[in-house]
């Protein structure tokens, strides 16, 4: 199953959007576009779903809602969010999800349901308010996907977007994952628990894929021949990435993930993301500390690894060299363009200068990303 459209109104730099999503999708656009607002629709409804969740907690944790509705929405008080997903295999299991959230006008001032429908194979299935919403109006706190009780004909969409996975690794909280205190974020979104995370990995399917990263390592990082997971039994069991380097040494040189420069972490952070399910995954600026080389073959890397498992994969970059693959589609790129009235998103197909550029022989990256630059950029090198 995957997204094969979204339409937002309203949604944080958003007043209008209604895009097409294939398998593969990179988001590009200017700085505070909106391109991690646009990914954190999907993180929002996992939000809704996931344990301990709900409507209420996801309107919350991000400020309430005058803080995710559009500054450009003017007199218009709703934030809506629709989403259609298709299955390959199942046609009448094609699904449609919307809602419309609005804040209450006093009292609390609880976030509550402006609308929620659902539809299955083009047919209605569920439509709120319905009349025990207006009978009791506290039901609109909260949504019918989020209660088991009630999503029982949809659970589908429930389950798929509890799966949706994020993962933006920042190399000091893998390193120093004991120096942080208290929770985090949910969802453990930075890799704080990374290293946890791979070690509750059933043994024989976490050396599957650490086999397979450390193939990959080999070929992208200087002297690396083996790499590892271990538990130090001296610290009580603590989990470690663990890598052989070839060295003068005969026996090598041994490093923990303490001792990996930034790249090497985010490359393991990324191809892991990959391999570790079928479920919706979310990436931010996978080139980020990666050498250009590498990140030439970011793109094609997605495509091999996502077609084994059918799974979707939308990802924000700013990077040329990632975009220069030539097997990128311009279907498969949404470009984000700020304006006074919200940021306007619209697939590269969609765009005739960047269709003409790409039959003149020219890449997604020399079509789109000139698009993206700040007209006023070039005057930064004159501050003084």
């Amino acid at each position: 199953m995957l997204v094969s459209r979204i339409e937002l109104k309203n949604w944080r730099n958003f007043r209008s959007v209604d895009v097409p999503l294939r398998q593969r999708m990179f988001i590009v656009g200017a700085n505070a576009s909106g391109k991690s607002n646009f990914l954190d629709v999907f993180r929002f409804l996992r939000d809704i779903v996931k344990p301990g969740g709900g409507l209420q907690y996801a309107v919350n944790a991000r400020g309430g809602v005058s803080a995710i509705r559009c500054l450009a929405a003017r007199r218009y008080p709703d934030i809506e969010i629709g989403i259609e997903l298709v299955d390959d295999t199942e046609v009448d299991a094609n699904w449609k999800y919307s809602i419309g959230i609005k804040q209450e006008p006093r009292g609390d001032r609880r976030p509550f349901l402006a609308y929620e429908k659902v539809h299955r194979a083009g047919k209605l299935i569920l439509e709120r308010p319905n009349a025990e919403d207006i009978q009791d109006p506290a039901r609109l706190t909260q949504t019918h996907l989020e209660q088991i009780n009630t999503n029982v004909v949809f659970r589908d969409i429930a389950k798929y977007l509890e799966a949706v996975t994020y993962l933006h690794i920042v190399p000091q909280l893998v390193r120093f994952s004991k120096d942080f205190s208290g929770t985090g974020p949910t969802g453990d979104p930075f890799g704080r628990n990374f290293l946890e995370r791979i070690g509750r990995t059933p043994e024989r399917i976490r050396k599957s894929r650490l086999k397979l990263i450390e193939s990959a390592l080999q070929l992208a990082v200087p002297q690396l021949s083996q790499l590892s997971f271990i538990t130090d039994t001296l610290e009580g069991g603590i989990p470690h990435l663990e890598a052989l380097y070839e060295h003068w040494r005969p026996q090598g040189a041994k490093q923990r993930e303490s001792e990996f420069s930034d790249g090497t972490l985010r490359l393991i952070g990324f191809l892991w993301s990959l391999l570790e399910s079928d479920s919706l995954l979310l990436l931010e600026e996978p080139e980020l500390s990666l050498n250009a080389g590498i990140v030439r073959e970011l793109a094609a890397i997605i495509h091999r690894l996502q077609r084994k498992r059918n799974r979707q994969v939308l990802a924000t970059t700013h990077s040329n060299e990632l975009l220069n693959d030539r097997g990128i589609a311009p279907e498969e790129v949404i470009l984000l363009k700020p304006s006074k009235e919200g940021t306007e998103a619209c697939a590269a197909s969609s765009i005739r200068e960047v269709l003409a550029l790409l039959e003149a022989g020219q890449t997604v990256a020399d079509a789109v990303l000139p698009i993206t630059i700040p007209k006023k950029s070039q005057q930064l090198s004159l501050l003084e």
